[in-house]
């Protein structure tokens, strides 16, 4: 998710800078904007175009890529923004519209025509669910928003926002781009499938697509990553990685990034889940040594 909204207490527009500079930034949020419209349009395209299978998979996949593209210029814009030092109200509502449509409608549709939309019996629920994840989204960016203007200290502590090693809650850009992963791995249409396999494989996206919404409005802390900026002091680590990563992702692109996406989104849990196993064992360690000492 863009940060750039937790930059704007930070560092105020300043008197005299040139106009242009802020051109920068928000032509990465513009890019953003228009790769969330092109992502419903192959939806509405592909929808369409069932039930050639051949023409509905490559729009799909199209608007797949096409998502993952706006996670990367939302994240940009961002950097951009904080690098030139030239975040301002405007880019930050423009931000959050972008995110809407990029990681919250777009998704949404997707979701539903490549996926549950056309199965039998599920057409109505999968409409609710994809309207669920959309809301859940927009609810995610509003907490964001709050949290990242909210004051650093409110009644002598500190707030979440000081914290910028974790997100509250899975962001929406990870949310989207694990749809959109999913999709890139599996771009032929779920309805094209055998009756039984096609009805099993819409009910799993939409209870996913549920989960995913659930911990974007949940408390579950992740991992946001801004310590490997371009100013990390360990580049020798972090340089190779990268490397390994885009040609991992340049050569087999499906696997590489349902994996990422796929880890991302359950890291989160899985530390929250490994955090209450640990507090349980610290009590119970306790308890046992109260007892004994009576």
């Amino acid at each position: 998710m863009s940060d750039e909204k937790e930059e704007i207490g930070a560092n105020p527009t300043r008197n005299g800078i040139r106009k242009g500079i802020y051109i920068v930034p928000s032509a990465f949020t513009i890019g953003n904007i228009l790769c969330g419209f092109y992502a419903v349009i192959n939806a509405v395209k592909g929808y369409q175009a069932l039930p050639d299978i051949h023409l509905a998979t490559e729009l799909f996949d199209n608007g797949a890529r096409a998502i993952g593209y706006a996670v990367l210029l939302d994240n940009l814009d961002g950097r951009v923004a904080r690098m030139t030092k030239t975040t301002s109200e405007f880019g930050v509502e423009l931000d959050s519209i972008a995110d809407v449509l990029s990681f919250g409608i777009a998704p949404a549709v997707l979701a539903y025509t490549w996926g549950y939309g056309s199965t039998p019996g599920l057409d109505r629920l999968g409409w609710a669910a994809s309207f669920f994840f959309l809301i859940c989204g927009a609810l995610r960016l509003a907490r964001f928003n709050v949290m990242a203007r909210s004051p650093r200290f409110s009644h002598g502590e500190a707030t979440p926002k000081l914290d910028k090693r974790y997100f509250v809650g899975l962001p929406i850009p990870a949310a989207a781009g694990m749809l959109a992963a999913l999709i890139h791995f599996i771009p032929q249409p779920i309805p094209t499938y055998v009756a039984e396999n096609a009805y099993n494989m819409s009910l799993a996206i939409l209870i996913g697509m549920v989960f995913l919404a659930l911990l974007m409005v949940s408390t579950i802390r992740y991992t946001s990553f801004k310590e490997f900026g371009l100013r990390s002091n360990k580049p020798f680590i972090i340089i190779p990685m990268l490397s390994l990563l885009l040609a991992g992702i340049w050569f087999y692109s499906q696997w590489v990034l349902l994996l990422l996406a796929s880890a991302y989104v359950l890291h989160g849990p899985l530390i929250k889940l490994l955090s209450l196993l640990g507090r349980g064992r610290i009590r119970t360690v306790k308890s046992e040594e109260r007892s004994s000492d009576e």
